[in-house]
């Protein structure tokens, strides 16, 4: 088939532009973090995301709120910026636009955002509190005071968060970020009625049973973004590789995916195990671990680290809001429900399942090398949130160097054993890191290549569209008419 040579050399070149090795070691800046409180309030809600299992979406629009309450309270005390709610109604004069008031100002913010999204973490939240010197039962709304600045600019975002569509509060259907659009699933675990739409998995339990897959958060799509005039602004066309108008592209799209399991490398394993592992708050989470080494890299103050997370966090929230709106919109096939379905009883060359490395199976029983998360393909949240991220980083620092480097140790797959030895990933530009972050969805199984290229179609309007809004607050200037071909 006339697509399946031209995958394998796309995937060949890509992973040849990064660094694999065994000996090389990351090299991270080691400036000390301790005083700067944009990384301190970051962390902690990672370590909460960890604690209470919070998935990716929840997670994107949590680590939003707490860079832009910390914002709102910061921009209290620059005498360029404003705030996202409350404009420069707080600015504080020049005789108080000090590092402390700052530094109180944005604690408080955070610890009031924190506490809001995470109750059951509230002890953390206090202790960091403590350590800052902050009294946490503080609750003062005396706006002419840094505790009352950071209360209110809290207290502000999140009486509107609690109204856009997330359902924290669970008031639009019983239980928080529930769904509430009704959504329902074409085809069962068992039985597929249409071979285009998403099928639900069924997971083992580690018990000896299965647990049926659901849709992760289908309401998503309907959350207010920050910069977007909706999710559905950027909503890319629909899938063209449908086997009720193409069947042929169907079939080569799932050979891709197939011949990409057939030949996975060990260093292509690790990358789906890292862009996929264990780090709290998944890509959202990735990233933000990204621009803390930026920030320890470049040498960042306080005021660069507010201006990049704020940007940086709410282009990855406004990425995943709309990547859900497609997802729900198309409600678009997983490669393993394809590959199941083409090729049942038929033997094809692909990865065998752990430690078996590849063998020639049973079409009907493929597995993906990781398991399919849980919601439909188009397009890749992976791509569509890495290339805004990417872009947003870029645009901040002013260059695509990134230079950094990661180690997966030898023996530390999930999935089986090895790798025989270390694996090092180094990305020189944030392009690459973006891009590589993409391709790992390919060698977990997840998606066909249009769900990774107009993934970063959509990534790359986002971050456009979400960079100009988060400037024209910093600079105190209106945004710039969006070109959606940029």
């Amino acid at each position: 088939m006339k697509l399946r040579l031209p995958i394998v050399f796309a995937v060949t070149f890509a992973v040849s532009s990064v660094f694999f090795g065994s000996s090389v070691k990351p090299e991270t800046p080691t400036r000390d973090e301790a005083t700067n409180v944009v990384l301190q309030w970051n962390n902690a809600a990672l370590e909460a995301i960890r604690a209470t299992r919070t998935n990716g979406q929840v997670s994107s629009r949590a680590l939003a709120i707490l860079n832009t309450g910390m914002y709102d309270a910061w921009a209290a005390y620059d005498p360029r910026a404003v705030s996202t709610m409350l404009g420069d109604t707080l600015q504080r004069p020049k005789r108080e636009i000090t590092l402390d008031n700052k530094n109180k100002a944005m604690s408080y913010a955070a610890y009031q955002t924190l506490v809001d999204l995470f109750p059951s973490e509230t002890p953390r939240f206090d202790q960091l509190m403590t350590n800052l010197g902050y009294d946490p039962t503080d609750t003062s709304t005396d706006v002419k005071t840094p505790t009352g600045i950071g209360n209110v600019s809290a207290q502000t975002l999140l009486e509107f968060r609690h109204r856009d569509g997330s359902n924290q509060l669970g008031d639009l259907n019983p239980g928080a970020y529930s769904d509430y659009t009704g959504y329902t699933p074409v085809n069962t675990p068992t039985t597929i009625n249409d071979p285009d739409r998403w099928q639900p998995q069924l997971i083992p339990d580690g018990q000896g049973g299965f647990t049926e897959q659901k849709f992760s958060n289908p309401h998503w799509g309907l959350v207010v973004p920050f910069a977007l005039t909706s999710g559905s602004q950027f909503r890319p066309a629909p899938p063209t590789k449908t086997i009720a108008a193409n069947p042929e592209g169907y079939r080569q799209q799932a050979q891709q995916v197939l011949d990409a399991s057939a030949n996975l490398t060990p260093e292509q394993k690790a990358l789906a195990e890292y862009w996929s592992g264990n780090i709290p708050g998944a890509t959202a989470g990735i990233w933000n671990i990204f621009a803390q080494f930026v920030s320890q890299r470049d040498n960042h103050t306080l005021d660069d680290d507010i201006k990049m997370f704020f940007a940086l966090a709410n282009g990855l929230s406004d990425a995943l809001i709309a990547t859900w709106d497609a997802k729900a919109a198309y409600d678009s096939v997983r490669p393993v429900t394809a590959i199941r379905y083409l090729f049942d009883d038929q033997q094809v060359l692909a990865w065998g399942g752990p430690n078996r490395g590849t063998q020639l199976i049973d079409g009907g029983n493929w597995q993906p090398y990781l398991p399919t998360a849980p919601h439909p393909e188009y397009v890749a949240a992976q791509s569509s949130l890495s290339t805004a991220a990417a872009y947003i980083l870029k645009k901040f620092t002013g260059s695509d160097a990134f230079g950094y480097c990661v180690t997966r140790p030898a023996g530390s797959s999930t999935v089986e054993n090895g790798p025989a030895n270390d694996i090092t990933f180094c990305w020189n530009t944030f392009s690459e890191a973006a891009e590589q972050g993409s391709l790992s969805r390919l060698y977990a199984g997840w998606h066909f290549e249009d769900g990774l290229e107009f993934g970063k179609r959509l990534g790359r309007q986002v971050g456009v569209a979400v960079w100009r809004k988060s400037q024209s607050y910093i600079l105190r200037r209106p945004p710039r008419k969006h070109v959606t071909n940029q």
